[in-house]
């Protein structure tokens, strides 16, 4: 009978975060699939617990996913942890899950800590609508080709960023957006924990020196809603009758004068034959 793994959030700073949950089935599973053994085994010893390790990673997932995945069809069973917080957000972890739901291997969720969610709930911005865009490629055209994707975004959005390369970040995020609400939340669930709540054109003026450091997250204002324009009778059979001018006929013109102005095509035509 094949084994489980178990996609395991771990704390993004304070060990106190570790749910009772995921101490019992880091204690309990065969083995553990980290990011870093050296991180993971802080944590074990915070916990007094002795596990075996696979170490589980962006450049050898492919290999060790495949070995992980076979010690799961043989009857063990696995967590697999990243450093901070929930594997498998912008995480080689969803690999790992995926290669299990291929081969019909259980997986199993215990929920931990997210530094998404987290700098969300923090950044004093909207959370009714979100969108995850992880980090920025280090390569110019398609950090370019992101950042333009989303000029139009409604939703507020998310970003992972290093310390050293935010001060192009937020040059970039003035630049691309222009002036929009900014949240930059660092060093979550730690000492030096703080929520910068800026605007883009003061971060990349004034914060785009090297100073801030530490693990960040971005949360970007989405773009504004469009105000829609309010029309009036008299103006929908102004557009109409403009458009009899050019050509058209009364009742395709009242027809394209109700699409564009919400007034029914009866009432438009009315009026242009009155």
């Amino acid at each position: 009978m094949a084994g489980i793994l178990y996609v395991t959030g771990t704390p993004i700073g304070n060990l106190s975060d570790l749910s009772p949950r995921a101490a019992q089935v880091l204690g309990e599973v065969d083995f553990i699939a980290a990011e870093d053994t050296r991180v993971t085994l802080k944590l074990l010893n915070h916990l007094g617990i002795k596990k075996p390790m696979v170490s589980y990673y962006e450049h050898n997932k492919r290999e060790r996913g495949e070995i992980i995945c076979a010690r799961l069809e043989q009857g063990e069973s696995c967590a697999i942890v990243t450093d901070a917080g929930m594997p498998c957000i912008s995480d080689p972890g969803e690999d790992l899950v995926k290669l299990c739901a291929e081969r019909g291997v259980k997986t199993v969720v215990v929920p931990g800590p997210s530094a998404v969610v987290s700098a969300l709930a923090v950044s004093g911005l909207s959370t009714g609508r979100f969108t995850f865009e992880g980090f920025l490629s280090v390569n110019k055209k398609s950090r370019a080709e992101h950042l333009q994707s989303l000029l139009h975004e409604k939703r507020t959005m998310i970003f992972y960023e290093a310390p050293h390369k935010l001060p192009a970040t937020l040059r970039d995020f003035y630049e691309t957006f222009g002036e929009r609400r900014l949240s930059i939340v660092r060093e979550l669930t730690k000492i030096h924990e703080e929520v910068i709540r800026t605007t883009t054109s003061h971060a990349a003026q004034s914060l785009a020196d090297g100073s801030v450091k530490g693990e960040i997250v971005l949360v970007l204002e989405g773009a504004p809603e469009e105000e829609k324009e309010e029309y009036t009778l008299e103006t929908a059979v102004k557009m109409a009758r403009r458009l009899i001018a050019d050509g058209e006929k009364a009742t395709e013109a009242a027809k394209q004068a109700a699409a564009a102005t919400g007034f029914k095509k009866n009432e438009i035509y009315r009026e242009l034959t009155t």
